[in-house]
């Protein structure tokens, strides 16, 4: 353990008086300048070339190296029933069931049929809608006639979404077409639950 104390003692020596043999003194040093990030690549500066995107080419470049970068895709809606609900969103209307009403009466008496009917729609739109134009469940039904999907009524109208006469248009061209009347309709919605 001595022989080993002694080592230590004679590289603490060795290191302390230095290669000359005189004892190192500190001495006053030139201002030395910081070596920073940005300094060190100051000489190496680079340069960024972004395509043209009308080009369609999304590469940038520096020096020999090239760096693909891929377009983000885009988000798709999709149509169907189970997704309806997170996909589409209801744009903000606010719906008057009385003008409703007033003109489904006029479009009924237009296709021949008397108060009767128009009765049994106000019952059957009141329970499916409450004669709101932006009526929406989680199922994906929208509109007066809870069209499933709504996009349906797009063949009465581009404005399907928020104009009452194209949403009741479709639901009474549903209602002939399925049931013949709207009393037909609510007679299978009462003993069913739906139309």
């Amino acid at each position: 353990m001595t022989g080993f104390a002694a080592i230590a003692a004679v590289g603490f020596v060795a290191a302390y008086v230095g290669p000359l043999g005189a004892a190192l003194t500190p001495h006053a040093e030139a201002a030395v300048t910081p070596v920073t990030l940005y300094t060190s690549t100051l000489h190496n500066a680079q340069t960024l070339v972004a395509a043209d995107a009308a080009a369609g080419t999304d590469t940038l470049q520096r020096d020999s190296y090239s760096v693909y970068v891929p377009p983000k895709p885009k988000p798709t809606q999709t149509a169907s029933a189970s997704t309806a609900s997170t996909a589409w969103k209801a744009p903000f209307v606010v719906p008057n069931p009385g003008s409703a009403q007033a003109i489904a009466r006029q479009m009924l008496q237009a296709r021949g049929m008397g108060d009767d009917q128009f009765a049994c729609l106000v019952a059957l739109w009141n329970r499916e809608s409450g004669w709101r134009v932006n009526a929406y469940n989680s199922s994906g039904a929208y509109g007066i006639p809870q069209a499933l999907p709504g996009s349906k009524m797009a063949a009465y109208g581009a404005d399907w979404q928020t104009n009452p006469a194209t949403q009741i248009a479709w639901g009474l061209g549903y209602i002939t077409g399925r049931y013949g009347t709207p009393c037909g309709a609510w007679g299978h919605s009462q003993s069913t639950g739906w139309y």
